[in-house]
């Protein structure tokens, strides 16, 4: 679609108007606050092409205009200026991830807090993919007899807990010697390269020391098989309250609901999207709790480490700021994890 100047200068009046009030814009407001050099007449007669063009609505016959979900996408593909960051929030960034920090997820965790803070919108992002991790080291602790909790760490920092029921005969040696055998043979191999075949000479070996052991091992076995799915952090979920779309209780409980399911917000981050910032606008999202939002998107990448960060907002986003911060942050993350993997913890 191509339209021209002037309906596009009174376009992203009404778009800029409209986030910063959460109004509809006249076009009295638009001539009194934006100087586009015409009357409010004339800015009627454009906004009526506009309407007529699918760009902005009327929600009521005595209201000004707000932009539509097409009005917003024709603004972020054709109208959207860069937006500077200024010193504080360049200041903030730097110093949050200035300090040396060991886990990956207390990084990601403050990479979440600090987005939705800068934004005042609910951030998302993904930890690197389990599949795409190595395991360090597997442990077991008993727990009481016939229960030891198996703990599971990764070389990007998370921390797999999973209690499993075992016969209550195994014996602290027991579990040790489980441990020393996984932690031989598993070394730096990814959770994509556990092999049955691996598993079933680890079986053969401990099968020698202790039979009881296998019940252990066919239990790591079937867990190990489908691997942890990678963790998701959000940040500044209660944002969206703050937002006026969103003061209706049904709908505000509906997305609150489906933000509490792993897999759900998984998969609002797209990660079959491809790289770099995807934003996603309106019932461009797939489910319709979503579809009164926007989602901004992009990729981090570090040693073949792969996660994503989201925003989650209204329709009514400020574009510009969201896109940069989302941008900027993704940068000074990925430098942060190039650090981490590059020390060797």
């Amino acid at each position: 679609m191509r339209i021209d100047e002037r309906k596009q200068k009174v376009l992203e009046a009404i778009i800029k108007d409209y986030v910063a009030t959460a109004e509809p814009v006249g076009s009295r407001t638009i001539a009194r606050k934006y100087g586009l050099g015409v009357s409010p007449a004339t800015i009627r007669n454009e906004m009526a092409d506009l309407e007529e063009l699918g760009l902005i609505e009327q929600p009521h016959t005595s209201a000004g205009r707000i932009p539509s979900q097409r009005g917003y996408r024709y603004y972020v593909d054709c109208l959207m200026e860069k937006y500077n960051l200024n010193v504080e929030e360049r200041t903030s960034v730097s110093n949050s991830f200035a300090r040396r920090i060991r886990e990956i997820d207390t990084v990601l965790n403050d990479t979440g807090r600090l987005l939705s803070q800068l934004t005042s919108y609910t951030a998302i992002i993904s930890g690197p993919k389990a599949s795409q991790s190595s395991i360090q080291r597997i442990e077991f602790i008993s727990l009481n007899p016939g229960k030891t909790l198996m703990v599971m760490l990764t070389d990007t920092g998370g921390a797999v807990n999973k209690v499993l029921d075992v016969p209550e005969q195994l014996t602290a040696m027991d579990l040790q010697q489980v441990s020393q055998a996984f932690n031989a043979r598993l070394g730096e191999i990814s959770m994509r390269g556990i092999k049955r075949t691996l598993l079933q000479e680890m079986r053969h070996e401990l099968m020698q020391q202790r039979q009881l052991l296998m019940v252990v091992l066919d239990i790591l076995s079937q867990y190990l098989q489908y691997g942890p799915e990678e963790k998701v952090y959000l940040g500044g979920i209660l944002n969206i309250l703050n937002q006026p779309e969103f003061r209706n209780v049904d709908k505000i409980k509906k997305l609150l609901t489906v933000l509490d399911e792993d897999e759900t917000v998984r998969d609002l981050l797209g990660e079959d999207e491809g790289r770099g910032i995807i934003i996603r606008i309106g019932d461009e999202n797939k489910r319709e709790e979503f579809q009164d939002c926007s989602v901004i998107t992009a990729t981090y990448e570090v040693d073949g480490h792969v996660g994503r960060l989201g925003l989650l907002g209204p329709t009514r986003m400020e574009y510009p700021k969201a896109v940069t911060l989302l941008d900027f942050i993704t940068s000074a993350l990925s430098d942060v994890m190039k650090d981490y993997y590059g020390r060797g913890q």
